[in-house]
């Protein structure tokens, strides 16, 4: 049959021509490409449709939309979607009825994807080239010239160029949805978040509407590095109650499997019923998302598929990298307990909520650990530290806050009836079992009550340890609990300490010597160097304040070294000035005299200052030729090679045994000021001054007493057999100055 229309010039004719059996296919079962056909001419319609109805383009039939105005089609277009080709007459209403069409098509509701194909049976009503040119149409042809061929290669051509654009807008539609879910992804904190955000966005990517969970392999914080676990890190609401747990090795659940296969092969795995994805990163911290529903992607959801996994896997190194520094930031890698910063963290927020009136503090410290480490190996005190990790775990795991601050010494925050001295201690009445080896602990523990503190969380844990440190002191394996009392001492001590060292730095200590004189013949024999600090109001601070804490802080070694090279330098001076006799004596603390550079350092000084050792004499205290009798006696003998003698200063309070005084190589016993205060009008042969020296004779040592203030002490001494003395009887301590004219007066007729 050859159809012709005749009836005006906007008539459609089909001239003949032979049949083509290519485009009589079979109909396939696929959605159908929709032609639309807006035309005034209902015979126009009749013969595109019997024209095209038999065309099959990719397997796919067409269907047909009918608009017999540009009025109508407006209203067409507002609600129908997926349209590919519009046929479209130039003139209808108006005699650019068509192109205003199209202007309202792009324009107005921005339909870009649809192909257009003008036709008109007049085209001296719009200049070819410019219509194509001006409004994105695909093809125009007079309705003369359009065989069915014709017509068949015009709509066929649209229909792929249709296809291919819809291809393209698809994926840039979908590398947006990439590009905004990898934006959205950057943004979440932590990989729990991560893989919950990863769970929502491949279900939106691919449009799926289905459950599913997220596995990753994990190593346990505090467990070697060869322990993983597969854990379930997020899930829909269907597989809820995986979250967070642990899948066995052993599981075969067939959700299970696909993850296992799917992890272990690195690569998605498409099943009928489920599917795996895979996930992985550079540090090869993978996970794989199970979804159970079968996929059949085409290749250009494969192609956005790998895109998408290419940007999780870079999202992933980042997550791992940000979570693995956040492991270093607030947890101990050893024992996988919070460590010191999450504590404060969670102290401030305890201190600042309801939970600060029932909460207590505590800091538990293992008894000589430091002992243990060092005898049994640094391995083997990790082991143990872990296993009191466990068992704090196990008992306070669940209720307390639990950390680990030092390298000996964990905290507990929670509720003051659990965390207290009874049910901490108790748990260290058990052995330890260590590497196959039973160890028997003791701890000391400091705590605080928080109900009534002021302070954040870094001044409740200073508290805390002082606490400790108290009862340290006092007892190893008790406690003791933080007084306001505690920390004004400790914050009196710390202000002192920043105070001493400043001054030493800005040279505000000075030396004073107190004369040491012959009691009989009244001749001057020297004078013991005498630290003194003068504060910039002008106030003195005692000896007896700043010398211990310049020996707790270790500052001692430092000032020591100072007084003995400045006493060194005023012999010297004295010397000079003609007092060839005259001998000094230096206080040497325990801290600097068991310094290892302290013979070093007293080398240097006579080397330096050139002072000849034979007139220097060292004090050191009797309680420190107690403390470590080897050291002291190897100190001493290489003191006295120097030509340098020893004094025992404080003799009598350090409750020394007379084999050992024998054995230490000294040349002087100080007589207390309290043995010499005890001295009255009625003192008797048994006096405690006395039998000292007794004792020095006996061992031909000789006897100075200090703190000499009246002539009755200085006759009962000089009657015991005492010469040698110093104090306000004869000289209060004086400057380098107010000695020198001292000493001129002394000479004085």
């Amino acid at each position: 049959m050859n159809p012709t229309m005749h009836s005006s010039e906007d008539d459609l004719v089909f001239l003949d021509e032979p049949e083509h059996d290519e485009f009589s296919a079979a109909s396939k079962p696929y959605s159908s490409w929709r032609v639309m056909i807006i035309d005034d001419d209902p015979d126009v319609h009749s013969a595109t449709t019997f024209a095209l109805g038999s065309l099959e383009i990719q397997h796919r039939p067409l269907s047909f939309l009918h608009a017999y105005s540009a009025e109508e089609a407006r209203n067409i277009l507002k609600t129908e979607t997926d349209i590919a080709i519009i046929l479209l007459d130039v003139v209808m209403e108006q005699e650019d009825a068509g192109l205003q069409l199209v202007n309202y098509i792009r324009k107005t509701l921005q339909l870009a994807d649809v192909r257009i194909i003008l036709r008109t049976g007049q085209p001296g009503y719009a200049p070819e080239i410019d219509a194509i040119r001006d409004y994105d149409i695909n093809d125009y042809k007079t309705k003369s010239e359009l065989t069915r061929t014709k017509l068949y290669t015009a709509v066929t051509s649209a229909i792929r160029s249709y296809e291919q654009i819809c291809s393209i807008s698809a994926s840039r539609r979908g590398l947006e949805t990439i590009i905004s879910a990898s934006t959205e992804l950057m943004g979440t904190h932590g990989l729990h978040n991560f893989a919950s955000g990863v769970l929502a966005q491949i279900t939106g990517l691919l449009a799926l509407n289905t459950e599913g969970f997220v596995c990753a392999r994990q190593t346990p914080l505090g467990k070697d590095t060869d322990v993983e676990e597969l854990r379930v890190i997020a899930a829909t609401p269907q597989f809820a109650g995986l979250l967070n747990q642990t899948i066995p090795n052993d599981s075969h659940q067939a959700d299970f499997d696909v993850v296992k296969r799917s992890l272990a092969e690195g690569k998605h795995i498409f099943g009928t019923s489920a599917t795996a994805i895979y996930f992985n990163n550079v540090a090869k911290k993978d996970f794989t998302l199970y979804l159970d529903t079968g996929l059949h992607l085409n290749e250009m959801d494969e192609r956005l598929l790998d895109v998408f996994c290419g940007n999780v896997s870079v999202g992933l190194d980042n997550i791992v990298l940000n979570s693995r520094l956040h492991n270093y930031a607030f947890y101990d890698l050893l024992t996988g307990l919070s460590n010191r910063l999450k504590l404060l963290q969670t102290l401030n927020e305890t201190l600042g909520s309801d939970l600060k009136t029932r909460s207590a503090l505590s800091l538990i410290d293992i008894d000589h650990f430091a002992e243990t480490n060092d005898a049994l190996g640094h391995q083997f005190g990790d082991l143990l530290l872990s296993s009191v990790a466990q068992r704090l775990l196990k008992t306070f795991g669940h209720q307390c806050h639990l950390a680990r601050v030092g390298s000996d010494t964990f905290a507990l925050l929670g509720d003051y009836d659990l965390v207290c001295p009874d049910k901490i201690l108790a748990l260290f009445n058990a052995p330890f079992d260590v590497d196959r080896q039973e160890v028997q602990l003791t701890a000391t523990i400091g705590l605080i009550k928080l109900d009534e503190y002021d302070g954040d969380g870094s001044e409740a844990l200073k508290d805390t340890n002082i606490a400790l440190k108290r009862a340290k002191t006092h007892q190893r394996g008790g406690f003791e609990y933080f007084t306001r009392n505690m920390g004004v001492e400790i914050r009196e001590r710390v202000l002192l300490m920043h105070a001493l060292r400043a001054a030493f730095e800005h040279e505000r200590l000075f030396l004073v010597y107190q004369p040491q004189i012959d009691m009989v013949t009244g001749k001057v024999l020297g004078a013991e160097a005498l630290l003194r600090w003068k504060t910039d109001e002008g106030k003195f601070v005692p000896p007896d304040q700043f010398i211990p804490i310049a020996e707790y802080s270790g500052l001692i070694v430092d000032i020591g070294e100072w007084v003995l090279r400045s006493a060194c330098h005023e012999l010297v001076h004295l010397r000079s000035l003609g007092y060839t006799n005259f001998q000094m004596a230096i206080n040497v603390s325990q801290a600097q005299f068991s310094h290892p550079l302290f013979m070093e350092t007293l080398h240097k000084a006579l080397a330096e200052t050139k002072a000849p050792p034979q007139f220097v004499e060292l004090e050191i205290t009797e309680s420190m030729a107690m403390k470590d009798p080897e050291l002291l006696i190897k100190t001493l003998h290489q003191i006295k090679q120097l030509g340098v003698s020893i004094s025992i200063d404080d003799f009598g309070t350090g409750f020394s045994s007379l084999s050992h005084l024998q054995k230490l190589d000294v040349d002087k016993l100080k007589i207390d000021r309290a043995f010499v205060n005890d001295i009255r009008l009625d003192a008797n042969e048994g006096s405690i001054a006395k039998m000292i020296v007794q004792l020095g004779q006996n061992l031909g040592l000789a006897i100075i007493a200090e703190g000499v203030e009246n002539k009755m002490q200085a006759d009962t001494l000089v009657s015991f057999g005492c010469h040698l003395a110093q104090g306000y009887l004869y000289a209060k301590p004086l400057t380098r100055d107010d000695l020198h004219v001292w000493l001129k007066q002394k000479e004085s007729p």
